[in-house]
């Protein structure tokens, strides 16, 4: 073979040469698991010829890029599926999410349970097929031509040039560059047998879909995320490269249900919703209110230990506040409506006075800096970090309220410090190692950060502010050792912000702390200190939330421990269980002595039998059971049962007492 007939690549970061002509398929043809090409940085499909030069990676089907191409093409099946089963429907977007994929559809009735298992064997009969997935270059003539009948693919062929702009999914579909069909193609006829517009890249053929598929429910969506578009039907799926992956998840998932805290907040007695009070607006019941107080407790005095001042404001203000703030400018959506009140009318009924807008408040920091701001500040106050559980009130539309972790009303624990340029840096490693020690306390220990910059179309202030704030930010979290996520655009619009987001026990990440670097609120406020050399300077202000808010930071431990939370933050710690009634005031006493030790115990006398009894107080996910009997009462002891079903026996009660007063002392499980 000549050389003229070959060429260069970069192959997995190895220099090979090949037949000019080769594609990804050809290059890759004994890695069974490579499912597409990352040629010059860009995913392609494996029959797409590769060029002089071109830098080449396989991807698998098991890494991230991997599976969503998995994914997206299993949404093409399921579509083809639903236009079978449903010839009338139409297409919406079908783009691939984490751990799954969902399309959206207009049909005429809703889909049931049942449609999605028959789609679910329709499906399993196209992937049987072995149908080839193949790319399409096309005009957008021959675009509008293949897609008459599709209108919602005719409206996203207008987005072409601002798809990057648009919601979720549409990207996949179109955007820069090719316009491209995917046909699934019949292997032995070389038939269409039913097309996409999508910008892909697919699988080479239905086959790798193999078994490791499910359908998982249906709900009704607006077209392009906006309510005023035609509600259309949204089938969620989610594919995985094996079987047992599948199953995997699909026990995740079942963990995850048997761990939400909507479920264990009823079971529990922790907190409810009540119809009367509305939508996102919970109540915490005396069990909930422990935890609460136990975890807000803590939190106090971890705060006072690290110099923070306590502050409280009120729950409602004139609208001129969040004028000042600029919140009214660009935050307006996520405010409850205006209470116009203070009027004041002539006789004949004529306003005298007009009335003025107040405001449930949403955010507690323009209150903080009317604190600061009343009075003359020194440099020597700074740093000052004002804190506050404070009640805020945001309105979420009904769609997303979810418990405890989207709500409407919410007390966030609240900090604003406020400090000169000199110590921000400082100022701010201080904050991150603050907030990374508090969660770790409560039980959480696997992080990464993410880094939210400036949304170009939705911010205050001038560039070279942004610039810094942004890279001293980045400076703070490089430090950390912890792994660091760009977030483009995800910043509130008065500065930048280092989110802190958590796994908890089934691996899931929750955004938790945030800390954000403002220079404008000071400067719309007008705040200032007197600097050591006599002059008026703006001070740096820091946000900083470390739950988010005590509710949402509540359902995620809930979900976290599955209601079994550790000894001292449990609103029972101890039960005591007699034997029998004959060892009731015994088992009084024991539980008198820890009382007074400040332990959360109690005696269980109901009328249950003993066997009952201890099935009650594993169900209540009590950290610890005390049991006495007729040898214990003789002996001064009790016998330990845990959580788990161990059980220590004849234990004296002083050392039972010690054992759980350090367990709590310490926020040992």
């Amino acid at each position: 073979m000549s050389d003229a007939q070959q060429i260069t690549l970069i192959v997995d970061g190895e220099e090979t040469k090949v037949t000019e002509g080769t594609t990804g398929a050809e290059l890759f043809f004994e890695r069974r698991d490579v499912v597409v090409a990352r040629v010059d940085g860009v995913l392609k499909d494996l029959d797409q010829v590769l060029t002089e030069g071109a830098d080449v990676q396989g991807v698998t089907i098991d890494s991230p890029d991997g599976l969503n191409v998995l994914r997206h093409s299993t949404a093409h099946v399921m579509a083809q599926a639903v236009q079978q089963l449903r010839p009338d429907a139409k297409l919406g977007i079908g783009p691939y999410i984490t751990d799954g994929f969902y399309f959206d559809f207009d049909v005429a009735e809703p889909f049931t349970p049942e449609d999605l298992r028959t789609l679910e064997k329709m499906m399993q009969k196209i992937i049987n097929q072995n149908q080839k997935f193949v790319r399409r270059v096309v005009t957008e003539e021959e675009a509008r031509e293949a897609m008459a009948n599709e209108p919602y693919k005719l409206e996203l062929l207008g987005k072409k040039n601002d798809a990057s702009d648009a919601v979720e999914g549409v990207n996949v579909e179109v955007g820069a560059g090719d316009i491209t069909i995917y046909d699934n193609v019949d292997r032995k006829s070389g038939e269409s047998i039913w097309c996409d517009l999508c910008r892909g890249p697919h699988l080479q053929n239905t086959k790798i879909i193999a078994n490791a598929f499910a359908l998982t429910r249906s709900s009704a969506a607006y077209w392009l995320g906006n309510q005023n578009n035609q509600q259309l039907q949204r089938i969620y799926g989610t594919a995985w490269p094996t079987k047992e992956a599948l199953k995997a998840y699909q026990e995740r998932i079942a963990e995850a249900e048997r761990r939400d805290h909507r479920k264990l907040g009823v079971e529990l007695d922790l907190f409810s919703f009540p119809d009367e009070l509305g939508s996102g607006l919970p109540v915490f019941h005396p069990k909930g209110g422990i935890i609460r107080k136990a975890m807000e407790d803590y939190s106090r005095q971890r705060h006072v230990d690290a110099g923070y001042e306590f502050v409280y404001t009120p729950h409602i203000t004139k609208g001129h506040l969040y004028e000042v703030s600029g919140h009214l400018d660009w935050y307006k959506d996520g405010m409850f409506p205006a209470m116009q009140v203070d009027a004041e009318f002539n006789e004949d009924g004529t306003v005298r006075k007009p009335a003025q807008d107040y405001y449930l408040k949403p955010m507690n920091c323009p209150m903080h800096n009317l604190i600061f701001r009343s009075r003359g500040r020194s440099y020597r106050e700074l740093p000052l970090r004002l804190f506050e559980f404070g009640s805020v009130y945001r309105y979420e539309k009904s769609g997303v309220v979810h418990g405890l972790t989207r709500v409407r009303g919410m007390t966030q624990d609240d900090a604003h410090i406020y400090c000169t340029r000199e110590q921000m840096k400082d100022e701010l490693t201080t904050t991150l190692n603050f907030v990374l020690g508090l969660l770790k306390d409560y039980g959480l220990d696997d992080f990464y950060l993410e880094l939210s910059t400036k949304n170009e179309e939705k911010f205050v202030g001038d560039d070279a502010a942004w610039e810094e704030a942004t890279r001293t930010l980045s400076e703070v979290a490089a430090a950390s050792g912890l792994e660091l996520v760009p977030d483009p655009g995800g910043a509130a619009f008065y500065g930048p912000k280092i989110s802190v987001q958590a796994k908890d026990a089934l691996g899931r990440t929750w955004q938790m702390s945030t800390i954000q670097l403002d220079f404008n609120l000071p400067e719309r406020f007008e705040l200032e200190y007197q600097a050591a050399d006599g002059t008026r300077q703006r001070p740096v202000m820091i946000h900083r939330a470390l739950f988010g808010s005590v509710e949402r930071f509540m359902g995620v431990l809930t979900e976290h421990y599955a209601g079994a939370f550790p000894a001292w933050l449990a609103p029972v710690q101890v039960v005591g269980i007699p034997v029998a009634e004959t060892f009731n005031d015994y088992m009084f006493d024991v539980v008198g002595q820890l009382k007074a030790a400040g332990i959360r115990a109690e005696v269980d006398i109901s009328s249950d039998r003993f066997p009952k009894k201890i099935r009650t107080a594993s169900k209540d996910k009590i950290p610890f059971v005390l049991i006495a009997g007729g040898e214990d009462a003789e002996a001064g002891a009790v016998s330990f049962r845990f959580r788990d079903g161990s059980q220590d026996n004849g234990v004296p009660v002083a050392e039972a007492v010690r054992r759980i007063v350090d367990a709590v002392k310490n926020r040992e499980s």
